[in-house]
């Protein structure tokens, strides 16, 4: 029993060592989790660099038909190159003096949308990543705590034993949050290449025939 509550204190140890502040973090934010720099929101200069977008075009959320494509186009679960294809069959089908005007509302959309849902990814993270550190400092707690108990010549070994399960449930549960930050960490990159993507589409899109 003495050498697995070792083995599980040193392991729940060096997982606490691994999510502490500045660990992994880059940039300004010393609590920031992630290897990738972050940006709490981007600039329409950052992925457009065309003309200057017409006020109109703040407008897009009124033109129903053109939150509905925005909302289809920013959704990750439609593959790029489909998104790409839907853009252009919906240019295609558009009068030649709406093409402009609808293509800026296209872009101020894509880019309130995307920009919003990136936002809303890293404030997640960073929630994320403060609920791990108390999970953390719970873990060292109870695994110094068991550690204490189980010297103790009157320890109750039923109970000692349990709490060692519950602890080495509790530390799978954290290391595997661990894993899964790994990739949640990509998700702000994810959206911001799509946004470029979807934009660069819009931005080469030739003029109607």
């Amino acid at each position: 029993m003495g050498s697995i509550m070792r083995v599980l204190i040193a392991a729940t140890l060096v997982a606490v060592a691994a999510s502490s502040p500045g660990f992994s973090a880059q940039g300004d934010d010393p609590d920031w989790p992630c290897i990738q720099r972050k940006v709490p929101e981007l600039s329409i200069g950052q992925i457009w660099t065309g003309p200057e977008l017409p006020p109109l075009a703040a407008d897009w959320a009124k033109d129903a038909a053109i939150s509905e494509l925005v909302d289809d186009l920013a959704a990750r679960r439609l593959p790029l190159p489909e998104a790409q294809e839907k853009i252009k069959a919906y240019l295609d089908a558009l009068p030649e003096d709406q093409r402009p005007q609808n293509i800026a509302m296209l872009i101020h959309g894509l880019f309130d949308k995307m920009n919003g849902e990136r936002s809303h990814v890293i404030s997640g993270i960073a929630r994320y990543a403060h609920r791990q550190r108390d999970l953390a400092a719970s873990l060292r707690r109870e695994g110094s705590a068991l550690d204490a108990i189980r010297t103790r010549p009157d320890a109750d070994q039923n109970q000692v034993m349990l709490r060692s399960e519950q602890l080495m449930f509790q530390t799978r549960i954290f290391q595997e949050r661990i894993q899964s930050l790994t990739y949640v960490c990509e998700v702000p990159t994810l959206i911001e290449q799509r946004l470029y993507a979807l934009v660069k589409t819009l931005a080469e899109a030739p003029p109607a025939q």
